[in-house]
């Protein structure tokens, strides 16, 4: 079991006077940043501000940090260092891929994209049919927002070359079979990229594990500073035309950044690293057993809120009502725009948003209107089961 002192005591979000007495329920717009992140990140200004990798010694422990984060989160993720890359946010390294691709990829040859993503992993896809590459849906459930694999199946053919999905969506909140999906897509022969940013602040996976030719995931979701993380396997990204400067074509991890990295960000990664370390230490497990520990939390949690919304009247909501098949990200379809029901919740502690959080179309295609949005309620590992009650509380009182 989870320990949620522990836990807490690691964010200094939750002794902050400023925030106290206030829930957090819009997590999945980014998460708190924990103590290591915030550390390392201070001494980068205070010591090694300065061009790294030079053979001072302010500059050779600059770029050694860097260095380490990389390595360290490469560890975690179950890849090779190198195929570990870092970038403004996942909106950019997405746009930068779909650049690689539009230069590998012929006319005639097909790409899937789903409805269900959030548009950072969507549109710069979509963008491809104008260099005359064939665009192919798949298309959620318009009652319940699931993508059926079935449907994938029907879609796959030899013309496909690459498969975009999210691991799981930012309003719908199921949590997608991300083996499974990779494994239909690379018998049919295509690539797979799966979007993790609103799973990963759920548990960091084993993407070699998993089978991904790449999965991307936002730092500042994680408990991090804010940077896109972009694992490429080293097969894909060696084949993909170079993005990046044309002498850094031979890195791996550079092929796919043309932008300078943030030297203080990127070395205060490994504090994320740190951070699921010392959770792991505490707990007396390995790392990779934090991801179900977090989990199992997030689970026990989530079900009573579920209950509590899913069979109120003028409420929809999106996506399942078992807590076992989502994410903690619990998107409200209400009679009135869910950002007015956020600051009804506000005056009482609560701390959410309302909008369409950039899934338009995945709103869309279930019927919601997009101008009035959802009500989106998101929690993380760090979250208290008081909180949750004071959530569910302030619900009854403004529903």
């Amino acid at each position: 079991m989870l320990d949620i002192e522990f836990v807490r005591a690691q964010f200094p979000a939750f002794s902050e006077p400023s925030l106290l007495g206030q829930a957090f329920f819009e997590n999945a717009g980014g998460s708190y940043t924990c103590a290591p992140v915030i550390d390392r990140l201070t001494r980068f200004y205070r010591e090694r501000k300065v061009q790294p990798y030079g053979p001072y010694d302010a500059s050779r422990l600059g770029g050694e940090e860097m260095d380490e984060a990389r390595a360290r989160l490469a560890q975690l993720l179950g890849v090779d260092t190198n195929e570990v890359s870092f970038g403004p946010s996942t909106t950019q390294n997405t746009y930068v891929l779909a650049q690689a691709f539009r230069k590998f990829l012929s006319p005639g040859e097909a790409i899937i994209v789903t409805n269900q993503d959030h548009e950072a992993n969507s549109g710069p896809w979509r963008r491809l049919a104008d260099e005359g590459i064939e665009v192919r849906e798949w298309t959620v459930d318009p009652d319940i927002g699931h993508l059926d694999t079935d449907e994938l199946e029907n879609l796959l053919d030899e013309r496909v070359r690459l498969v975009c999905f999210p691991h799981c969506s930012n309003v719908v909140g199921e949590i997608n079979p991300v083996l499974e999906i990779t494994s239909l897509c690379h018998a049919a022969g295509a690539f797979v990229c799966v979007d993790g940013v609103s799973y990963a602040p759920h548990g960091f996976v084993d993407v070699g594990q998993l089978g991904p030719d790449i999965y991307l995931f936002s730092s500042y979701k994680t408990y991090g500073p804010h940077q896109g993380v972009m694992v490429i396997r080293r097969a894909l990204g060696e084949m993909l035309p170079n993005q990046g400067h044309y002498f850094n074509a031979g890195s791996l991890y550079k092929r796919f950044t043309p932008a300078g990295p943030d030297h203080a960000q990127v070395a205060a990664c490994a504090g994320m690293v740190d951070y699921i370390d010392s959770v792991a230490a505490h707990h007396g497990v390995g790392a990779s057993q934090v991801h179900d520990l977090m989990r199992g939390h997030e689970v026990q949690l989530l079900q009573p809120l579920l209950d509590a919304v899913k069979d109120r009247n003028s409420v929809r909501l999106i996506g399942p009502s078992e807590a076992c098949l989502r994410a903690p990200t619990v998107a409200l379809a209400l009679n009135r725009p869910g950002e007015e029901v956020a600051a009804d919740l506000a005056a009482r502690g609560i701390m959410c948003g309302g909008g369409d959080f950039y899934a338009v179309r995945a709103l869309e295609a279930m019927g919601v209107d997009a101008d009035k949005g959802v009500l989106r309620l998101s929690f993380v590992h760090y979250t208290s089961e008081a909180e949750v009650t004071k959530l569910i509380d302030a619900l009854d009182a403004v529903l």
